[in-house]
Parts: C-alpha cells; structure tokens; sequence
C-alpha cells in the first residue's frame, strides 16, 4: 500500500500547498468551497462559494450580509468550510466561527469586481423572493442609470466574512478505500497539534 504523504505542521501552510496543486489541475473555480451554516431552529443549511482570501488569521468570503447566510450568521457565528477537488482526491474540512472583515478590505475586494458584479450587489436583494427575471433586469439598468461612470460605491448591507478555524481535517484519497485522514486541532497555547483518524 502506498504510504501517505507527509504534512506541514500548520495547517495554513498545508493548505496553501494543496490548493497550489489544485490550482493546477482543476479545470474552474479550485476555491470553490461548501459553506455550512445553521437556520436559527438549529437546521442544518449549506451552498457554495468562493474563497476570497485566506491568511493566517482564516479564511475571507464576501455576501450580502442580509441574505439567507447572513441572518444564519447574526443568529450562529459557527461555521463550517469544505473544499473538495476530485481531480486530486482530497477534501479539507475547516471549523470555526466568523468574525467581519474591516471597511477598508470590503471596499477593496468590492472595487476589485467587474463594473455588473458591483452593480448587481445593488440590484439583487439576495435571498428574497423574485416574481420573474425582468425583475432583476429592470433593476439592475435601473442601477446602471443610477451609477453611469465606475464610481460605483459599496453598499453598507455588502461585506465579508472571515472564518477563524479552530479544527482542520485534510482527507487524501487512498486505494481500496483506506483514506488518510489529519486533524489539526489548536491546544491551550495556540500551537496546533495533529491527530490521525481512522478512515
């Protein structure tokens, strides 16, 4: 049986190195990643988006703050993370609770977007009931006329999202279904252990 590959002892690096490699061998969106939250009678509730950025400090995503997700996130800020790249056969769970990012890192992603990204923010009142897509069309010209030049400022109800992990899991696909599995874990003292799992 092939021995697993050995891991970095942060978590963060270990996850910069494999999202490098997937970077290379997914065919779109290797940032794409699974976003668990919980309703406020405690169900369970996910989708997916895109990491927007990650440090040592965790893990960045941008929403509108008063859609589904954000009123789950007022109500629980625990989270769950889970990116999964089949081309490479590994998956990595992350754990942890949420924190805003800064006024000056939501103004700077949001005027990163393209000019309709920053106008549909705008335009779409996520998660509320749409009668028809005219709906969102109309709105969206409307906001077109409203901002004609590329001044197009954030809305206060936009922002993100920072996920502080305090459990990391990395799952490496193995044969006859004898998977690898790590858990980083940080200890009293802010070091982060490692612990194996049965597959």
């Amino acid at each position: 049986m092939p021995a697993a590959e050995p891991l970095a002892t942060s978590p963060f690096a270990q996850f910069e190195a494999w999202m490098a490699e997937a970077e290379k061998s997914e065919p779109r969106d290797p940032n794409a990643m699974s976003v668990a939250t919980t309703t406020r009678d405690g169900r369970p509730s996910l989708r997916t988006l895109l990491l927007k950025g990650v440090d040592e400090r965790g893990f960045v995503f941008y929403t509108n703050k008063e859609s589904r997700k954000g009123d789950e996130l007022a109500a629980n800020p625990n989270v769950a993370l889970l990116f999964y790249w089949k081309s490479l056969g590994r998956q990595i769970r992350i754990e942890g609770t949420i924190e805003h990012v800064t006024d000056a890192e939501a103004d700077a992603y949001y005027a990163s977007r393209p000019r309709i990204s920053r106008l549909g923010a705008w335009a779409s009142q996520q998660s509320r009931p749409l009668a028809n897509r005219t709906t969102l069309e109309e709105r969206l010209a409307e906001m077109e006329r409203r901002y004609p030049d590329d001044d197009i400022p954030r809305p206060g109800y936009w922002s993100g999202y920072r996920v502080l992990p305090a459990r990391f899991e990395f799952w490496q696909e193995m044969p006859y279904r004898l998977h690898d599995r790590t858990v980083y874990r940080r200890s009293q003292d802010g070091a982060w252990e490692q612990t194996k799992l049965f597959p």
